[in-house]
């Protein structure tokens, strides 16, 4: 049985969630809406459109702080209980500091759960249907790539030619197998390029020895050709492809599809691990809030605690990106990327729960 104060502690705790979520909602939308304004503005687009669509982005943005959220969250917490002494009710009932804090923690992981199987695929879905709308307003609308069992498809417009290129496979900064189709702006077919190998590390691509297919003949140059395109490496990489957008079991079958492609899942792997241990990351944020609060003098102002309460965020999201960049590079593993912050920090929560029943 859930006891009154109990209740009035997670009532409390869910208040404040809620509060500070709907702060870094509001700033947060207020950010994106100046950018989506300025990129409709080249559009004859309906007036609303921006403050639609920049409602579809913000959960996503909103999802990534989340753990900052919770930390926030909890020092308002405690700032209020320990200014009306409501912490006294946890000595009356003789309990302790540790138990407050495994309340708090426990609440932050059931939260993560919730994250992670409602609220990740409701934004994903948004964040899908705002891909597709900024998609269609778009000056890049017209390039477009696509990966099926088949190997890769591309479709560029480049010098009012149009190229439609087919790869099967890509490998570090190349293509191989590579089947390239000239057409005018017409779709009247100007001439077909094959080549084993085409270097895409930039949007110069150089084609090596290539064979040309052209009025019914066969030419065979002695030299490499070089073709502007507006993809690289790194767009083909990401383009189109925001993580985002894609919901787990999306995520799963983009895995298995660049998996027999032979295209790197790194990315994809860390977005998944990441989402997966959303709920420890939470819980482990919620409990070093608490170690802080419970160690601070109590005649510090507000404005010390909502500092300290940035400066620890901004901290651990460097902490994390840093590792995430080693885990995309190949310095470390990809799951030592997403869990070694979060053994950091639980190193760090045991520590300061030797002694938090002293405070």
């Amino acid at each position: 049985m859930i006891k009154t104060y109990d209740k009035y502690f997670i009532s409390l705790f869910c208040k404040k969630i809620v509060l500070i979520f709907l702060i870094f909602f509001s700033l947060t939308f207020i950010l994106t809406i100046f950018e989506e304004i300025t990129f409709f503005s080249e559009t004859q687009s309906k007036f609303y459109l921006p403050f639609l669509i920049a409602t579809m982005d913000v959960p996503t943005t909103i999802l990534e702080i989340f753990p900052f959220i919770l930390l926030i969250s909890t020092q308002l917490f405690f700032l209020e209980i320990i200014k009306k002494k409501e912490n006294e009710l946890i000595k009356i009932n003789n309990l302790n500091n540790f138990y407050l804090i495994k309340l708090l923690s426990i609440c932050a992981l059931i939260f993560g759960v919730l994250i992670v199987t409602v609220y990740y695929p409701f934004s994903s879905k948004l964040k899908f249907i705002y891909s597709d709308i900024k998609n269609i307003y778009s000056k890049d609308g017209k390039y477009l790539k696509h990966y099926n069992e088949n190997g890769l498809w591309i479709k560029d417009e480049i010098d009012d030619h149009i190229y439609i290129i087919h790869a099967s496979n890509t490998e570090d900064n190349f293509l191989s197998d590579v089947f390239i189709s000239k057409f005018s702006s017409e779709f009247e077919l100007i001439e077909n390029i094959f080549s084993k190998k085409i270097d895409i590390s930039s949007n110069k691509w150089l084609i090596e020895k290539p064979i040309i297919f052209k009025d019914n003949k066969q030419i065979n140059p002695n030299e490499n050709l070089l073709l502007n395109s507006h993809f690289d490496i790194n767009k083909i990489n990401n383009t189109f492809k925001n993580l985002n957008s894609l919901n787990i079991l999306q995520l799963i079958d983009v895995k298995k599809e660049n998996d027999l492609l032979g295209y790197s899942s790194k990315d994809i792997d860390l977005h998944l691990l990441k989402i997966i241990s959303l709920p420890i990351y939470l819980a482990i944020m919620v409990i070093i809030s608490s170690i802080i609060m419970l160690n601070i003098p109590r005649n510090k102002p507000y404005i010390f605690h909502i500092l300290l309460g940035i400066l620890l965020s901004v901290i651990i999201y460097y902490i994390n990106n840093i590792f995430n960049i080693f885990g995309l590079t190949n310095k470390i593993p990809t799951y030592l990327s997403v869990f070694f912050p979060i053994i950091l920090l639980s190193i760090i929560s045991l520590i300061g729960l030797i002694r938090i029943n002293e405070k």
